[in-house]
């Protein structure tokens, strides 16, 4: 291929020996141009004031400057070279930051040598790829996550510290809201989750990946009230359970 139409790259990852594995691997590619190789993202910014390349393949998790570091500054900078990420992060919520700064491609390093080629020359002719097991599982996160679309922000925010077992006074003073508006939003929140205990409602909260966080604490929480309500005769469950969701446990 002509010299003028190589796809010129410049390669950024921290450990050596991928590093070297990519330069071999498309450095004796007619097809492409490795102009540099660099293992820090300053290096890369460095070597990309004097020469850009068509596109900067990096690895997300680098020293010092990340690689969401990177792209922000190469997109900022040199708005017209290419950036793909090249990682092991197979988090959807990794990836979906990723792309939302403007990178143009994300591939996971299990990526067989001829995808990663096709993709670096898709990415080329201005069309973004993602590795097919990412959009794989961001359908899937998308297909499981309709329901819970039907909450707001504020109403998600509220669900996560209920099932924190914070009362009503406790959210208003963490939100900075009147209690008065905490029981409203309590109120639309197990309507539109069609729940009716505090059980019920970690239990969405799980099944709807919408806590995300302090996991063990939850979990604990969800045994902790079937072990009340298991035990408890049934008007004290009944009562228990109108308590727990007006918020006063």
């Amino acid at each position: 291929m002509e010299e003028a139409k190589r796809i010129k790259l410049v390669l950024v990852d921290d450990h050596q020996i991928v590093l070297d594995g990519l330069t071999s691997l498309l450095g004796s590619d007619p097809d492409f141009n490795v102009l540099a190789a660099v293992s820090s993202g300053e290096q890369a910014l460095t070597f990309l004031n004097s020469k850009q390349p068509d596109i900067l393949l990096t690895d997300y998790h680098l020293q010092t400057i990340t690689g969401l570091e990177l792209l922000r500054s190469v997109k900022n900078k040199y708005p017209s070279v290419k950036v793909v990420v090249l990682s092991m992060h197979d988090e959807v919520v990794v990836i979906k930051t990723v792309l939302k700064q403007g990178a143009d491609g994300y591939l996971l390093k299990n990526i067989q040598q001829f995808e990663l080629k096709n993709a670096l020359k898709r990415i080329m002719s201005g069309v973004p790829y993602v590795s097919p097991e990412i959009t794989k599982m961001m359908l899937a996160e998308m297909n499981h996550s309709t329901e819970s679309g039907l909450l707001t922000d504020r109403e998600t925010e509220i669900l996560r510290l209920i099932t924190q077992e914070q009362t009503n006074k406790q959210i208003a003073e963490r939100l900075f809201i009147s209690e008065r508006t905490v029981e409203t939003h309590r109120k639309n929140i197990f309507r539109k989750t069609n729940t009716n205990s505090l059980v019920g409602l970690i239990k969405y909260a799980f099944e709807h990946k919408l806590v995300y966080s302090n996991k063990s604490h939850a979990t604990t929480s969800v045994n902790k009230w079937i072990t009340v309500f298991v035990q408890a005769p049934a008007p004290i469950r009944a009562g228990t359970d109108a308590t727990l969701r007006d918020g006063g446990y």
